[in-house]
């Protein structure tokens, strides 16, 4: 399979935002962990065992715990230098845990950026126990559109041409498909999207860079981008996407997937014409 990501590149990327921190610069994980607990909070369960999957931060790990939910939690990345001394260190998109180990699992911001996400998440739920729970959110469609947008069309003007510069995001439907590809039941997905305000398109690229989220593309263009590029591309961005103020707007979405390992007491969905009620009916209230 040609990987659509350099995961060298990536972790490169990672460990340059680690040592060169930025505060603040964490709002989306620090969003997606607030997520995280809330979404953990309505599970009438606990989970003896949980493990945090390539997070890049402890932020995950602390929502688990702060929830309550869970007795032991491990930390999984594929450096080091991101555990902070506690935890496991595994290759790229490997899961080092043995089958039916762990009962919950979960996974923030790093997904968007795994060459094989099906193999992935089969190796997910292969560490699950019967009725373990997976989470995960990732960078979604509509994800840095407004960036890729204007990118695309400076660097078209300006060299006839366009390399990749922002990755592709899966959307709503792809991470179902995913899910239900990889065995599990009850999947469920929805988006979480929010815009941000930025004074201008080199400010939203340094936060970017602060969250060691810079182009891995493994066909990205080899030749350093020029000034001309970035500067054109800065004055389409602020024609195309900017408020009255002048400030900038950068839209994120959150892909979040949940999906349960298989159990056979889980709740099974109805098959087809076994409803008992017209849908017309049930929609008028009966």
């Amino acid at each position: 399979m040609q990987p659509i990501f350099d995961p060298l590149l990536s972790l490169a990327h990672k460990r340059r935002a680690l040592a060169h921190r930025v505060a603040g610069a964490d709002f989306l994980m620090q969003r997606a962990a607030s997520e995280l607990a809330d979404r953990l909070a309505v599970v009438d369960r606990k989970f003896p065992d949980a493990a945090a999957l390539f997070c890049l931060t402890s932020a995950a790990r602390d929502a688990i715990a702060q929830s309550g939910k869970a007795e032991r939690i491990a930390r999984i990345e594929c450096d080091a230098a991101l555990l902070s001394g506690d935890g496991l260190v595994a290759a790229p998109e490997t899961v080092p845990l043995e089958p039916r180990s762990i009962d919950l699992a979960v996974s923030l911001l790093t997904l968007q950026e795994v060459n094989d996400l099906p193999g992935l998440l089969l190796q997910i739920g292969r560490a699950l126990r019967p009725d373990g729970l997976f989470l995960g959110a990732l960078a979604g469609g509509g994800t840095l559109a407004e960036l890729r947008e204007s990118l695309l069309a400076a660097e078209t003007e300006l060299t006839g041409g366009a390399s990749p510069r922002v990755a592709p995001f899966a959307d709503l439907r792809d991470a179902g498909a995913l899910l239900q590809r990889a065995g599990f039941a009850l999947p469920v997905t929805d988006v979480d999207s929010v815009t941000v305000r930025y004074s201008d398109v080199f400010a939203l690229m340094r936060d970017l860079r602060a969250m060691g989220a810079a182009n891995a593309l493994a066909d990205r263009s080899r030749r350093p981008a020029t000034r001309a590029l970035f500067l054109r591309a800065a004055e389409i961005y602020a024609e195309r996407f900017s408020d009255p103020d002048g400030r900038i707007r950068a839209t994120f979405s959150m892909v979040w997937m949940s999906g349960w390992a298989p159990h056979p007491d889980q709740q099974k969905p109805l098959k087809p014409g076994s409803a008992k009620m017209p849908l017309a009916r049930a929609l008028r209230g009966g």
